[in-house]
This record gives C-alpha cells, structure tokens and sequence, in this order.
C-alpha cells in the first residue's frame, strides 16, 4: 500500500503546473491515503470546500483517480459557491434554514425519522418558494451491513431508481437515494 500512495503522490506532483503545489489537506489526504469524501476539514468551513475544489482540478488533469465514495462527492456541486438572496452560499450542501411550515418553525434540508420507518424533509420549493413536506424511505428493514448480499441490495436500489439522475430536492426520490449520508452512515454506493 505504501509504495501505491508514494507512486500517486509523485504522480499527482508530476502533472502540477510548474510553481503550484497541493495544499496541505491534499497532502494529508495523498499521505496517509484516505480519500477526501473523509474529508479532514470541518464541515461547511471554506477549507473543506476548497479540498473539493482542488481534487475536481486534479480529476480534471487526469492526476487523481477518485474513489466511488470521492466520485459521488465530485459529481455534485459541492466545492462550488452561488448567490441566495444576496449572500454567497455553498451548492449542494445541505444549509439548515429556518422557515415556517403551517405556522410552526421548520429546519430545512434536514431529513428527520418519522412514524413507521419512513422519513421526512422540508425542502423550499424552487418554483414557488414555498415550503413543503416531502416523505420519503420505507419501513424495510435497511441494508447496511457489509456483506456481499447488502452491497448487492444496496446496488440493485440505486440502479432502480436512478439515483445518479436524482437531482430534485423536492421530489421523495432525491432524498431516498441519499438517506444515508443524512442519517449518518457513510458507506460507498447509494442508499
């Protein structure tokens, strides 16, 4: 192991523009050979999106190869930055707002547990700007584990439903597709 992370660092290094270095958490992460979907810097800081933004850079001059769990990451807009009501906001990463669903407060873009093994999140509708209730999950039992029969479920689910396409925060679909990154599991793969 230690002679492939030493190969990719000297690769990586290698196709840098002459005078540009990696920034330190990129060394960390080629060093002791964890992939930045175990991104090192605290969630939502401007060094954890800039590590994202590097290794899209390094992915796109074809110096780093990407993990599957790093790739989903890559696929998104995170490491990217838009303007919301006037202030610079980070895409695709899940902002805890506060807003009003049927007269009581409500947290955005946070999926909760509901009654019966399913789940629920208030999302703002983009079109309308209203806030709405989208339930989402099933009371099956999950597949977690890591067994070859739970890699195989879990990567049935997702060629099934097209997580990779799943783009709408206001459709059940989205957020079936990444229940697991919210309720705190991170494993490879959808679902």
């Amino acid at each position: 192991m230690k002679l492939f992370e030493s190969q990719l660092r000297n690769i990586v290094r290698g196709i840098l523009e002459e005078g540009e270095t990696l920034s330190e958490g990129m060394q960390y992460h080629l060093d002791h050979g964890v992939g930045v979907d175990k991104n090192i810097y605290r969630p939502g800081s401007e060094k954890f999106f800039e590590l994202f933004q590097e290794t899209r850079r390094l992915v796109k001059a074809g110096s780093y190869s990407p993990n599957a769990a790093e790739q989903e990451l890559l696929e998104t807009d995170i490491g990217e930055w838009g303007i919301y009501e006037g202030e610079r906001v980070p895409l695709d990463w899940p902002m805890l707002y506060e807003a009003e669903y049927k007269g009581r407060k409500v947290e955005l873009n946070k999926p909760k547990r509901g009654e019966g093994g399913r789940a629920y999140v208030y999302v703002r509708n983009p079109k309308t700007g209203k806030i709405m209730k989208v339930n989402f999950g099933s009371s099956m039992p999950d597949a977690m584990g890591d067994s070859e029969k739970d890699k195989k479920r879990r990567k049935s689910f997702g060629d099934r439903h097209n997580c990779a396409d799943k783009k709408d925060k206001t459709k059940p679909g989205y957020w079936s597709c990444r229940a697991t990154k919210f309720f705190g599991r991170n494993i490879p793969g959808w679902w």
